[in-house]
């Protein structure tokens, strides 16, 4: 027997004859309370003993609910307790403290110098120019869509990255959507559709078209172009975002927990509530490069002629070049590609594909950027990086990566109260976010936490803009990734360049002086499938 075995024989034995004789002679309030104490041990530890389906609680009867009852609160006592402000993770205490003081309009500034070791291994940083200067207005938009749209869309640098209706409550989503509107930025709908509350203040759209097509999408599943089309003239809605991947789960569909499926969002994904929403891990419009493209083109013209773009976690970087080539087949170009890191963040996803699938944002945004560049096709795409950005110099580095603007999810939930709890997939999320429970997101102030959303979107700007000025550029559309240092192992600087050689325009096209993996990836793609068997093998660079 182990101790507690032991000890919960004593107590159910000896223990209550004791406590039952003392009552006896001695009744008062404290011996009947040392009486039930022991006899509901004894009840306990009696199911725990035999019947329980816990081993730990079979050795260690009682005392086991212990360390189920610490277990729980593991992460609250890492983050609080044990994490200093540098190793906490996926976001740090010191990346959020900075967008709860953004966001609250708070002094953001630190006192006696960085906590970072700036020679640790693949440490980035920036060179400063001694002649600062300040950028103007005109430099502080994109536009989106000039080339083949109608109706294109001038964009902040920073904006809300796509989080559905159904992840996040209600008075969530209508928070981020005032504030994107205080701010001046446009909103992500998520692949959960359109709902009542992205319309209800006003704010930009991205409307973004995931592989289950809610919001579009007839009884059996398949897409249903009137449905669309009256969702995508509205005239909040300026852009069309068709969702292939996404960072934190690539290669598999949303999951949105049957806890947190209510009528409402049954109703409006059409979908039934007996069992979680999994969306599958491909777009049913979309099995191959060239129905991506015929996609992308019957949406733009269903919606007005509104950009219209896809987004993607790029895994093979020869499946990417393959879209390549059937934009070249085609004529068809999409107005942006939005890419997401396998840093990113969702609700749910399984471990595996969270920890080990996807390319990192900055790799991946180097990759498009480049395969754009090599079929002369940049210029009339923009690139929308997405994954983990909580401070202006992870917007300075995506864009010098190749990027034109950048998504926020995670630190704009931040911004309206997240505190990193990690119960978004258990509908019991502490702050009112990511829950369907009405007596939990009721809590959240719409107005308040909007304020919070502007304030942390518009002085993440202006710092953005400092540093680039910092740099002795007048505009983010001079930053390129040369200007970006990493620190080796052997201690010394490299530009982030130097990892991979650049493709000029036209170069794949050319195919002049590509150099391997270049070579063998643009060869071994096509223009009718996605899939390319990875047979290429890596090495290091050679500079």
């Amino acid at each position: 027997m182990t101790i507690m075995q032991k000890t919960f024989w004593f107590i159910a034995t000896i223990g209550n004859i004791f406590l039952l004789a003392l009552l006896i002679y001695v009744p008062n309030i404290f011996t009947i309370f040392l009486l039930l104490l022991s006899f509901t041990f004894s009840i306990v530890g009696f199911y725990d003993y035999f019947y329980s389906p816990h081993t730990l609680n079979r050795l260690y009867p009682v005392v086991a609910y212990l360390r189920y009852f610490l277990e729980s609160y593991r992460v609250e006592i890492q983050q609080y307790f044990i994490a200093n402000n540098t190793e906490e993770t996926p976001f740090n205490r010191e990346q959020r403290s900075l967008v709860y003081q953004r966001s609250k309009n708070q002094r953001d500034t630190i006192a006696f110098g960085t906590q970072r070791d700036l020679a640790e291994n693949n440490y980035l940083s920036l060179w400063h120019s001694l002649a600062p200067v300040h950028l103007t207005q005109d430099t502080q938009r994109v536009l989106i869509g000039e080339s083949n749209c109608k109706q294109p869309y001038t964009a902040s640098h920073l904006n809300v990255s796509a989080m559905s209706f159904g992840a996040l409550s209600a008075n969530a989503i209508e928070a981020l959507n005032l504030g994107a509107k205080k701010a001046g930025c446009y909103h992500n709908t998520g692949e959960g559709g359109a709902s009542p509350y992205h319309f209800k203040h006003g704010g930009d759209l991205v409307w973004q078209i995931g592989t289950g097509l809610f919001g579009c999408r007839d009884e059996h599943g398949r897409f249903e172009p009137e449905s669309f089309k009256k969702t995508a003239t509205l005239p909040n809605v300026k852009m069309i975002e068709i969702k292939l991947s996404q960072g934190a789960k690539p290669g598999h569909g949303g999951v949105l927990p049957k806890a947190k499926i209510t009528d409402e969002i049954a109703e409006i994904r059409h979908i039934p509530k007996d069992r979680d929403c999994i969306s599958p891990a491909t777009n049913p419009e979309c099995s191959t490069p060239r129905e991506l493209l015929a996609f992308v083109e019957r949406l733009r013209e269903l919606s007005g002629g509104k950009p219209v773009g896809f987004k993607l976690c790029v895994g093979n970087p020869a499946e990417f070049l393959s879209i390549c080539k059937a934009m070249l087949a085609t004529g068809i170009t999409p107005d942006f590609i939005t890419v997401d890191g396998a840093e990113g963040g969702t609700g749910a996803a399984p471990v595996e594909f969270s920890n080990r699938l996807g390319l990192m944002c900055l790799e991946a945004i180097s990759i498009v950027n480049n395969a754009l560049n090599g079929v002369g096709l940049r210029h009339k795409i923009k690139i929308i990086a997405s994954g983990k950005t909580a401070s202006s110099f992870d917007l300075l580095t995506k864009i010098a990566a190749g990027a034109d603007l950048v998504n926020a999810a995670r630190t704009m939930m931040m911004a309206i109260g997240c505190i990193q709890s990690r119960h978004c997939n258990t509908n019991q999320c502490p702050t009112g976010i990511a829950t369907q429970d009405p007596a939990r997101s009721k809590a959240l102030d719409v107005q308040v936490k909007s304020d919070r959303v502007k304030n942390f979107h518009d002085n993440t700007l202006a710092s953005f803009f400092e540093l680039i000025g910092s740099m002795g550029l007048d505009s983010p559309a001079k930053l390129t990734t040369q200007m970006i240092k990493k620190r080796t192992i052997c201690g010394s600087q490299v530009s982030m360049a130097s990892f991979s050689d650049p493709l000029n325009t036209n170069d794949l096209i050319n195919k002049k002086d590509l150099g391997e993996p270049w070579q063998a990836w643009w060869e071994a793609s096509s223009a009718e499938q996605f899939f390319v068997n990875d047979l290429f093998i890596l090495k290091l660079p050679t500079s």
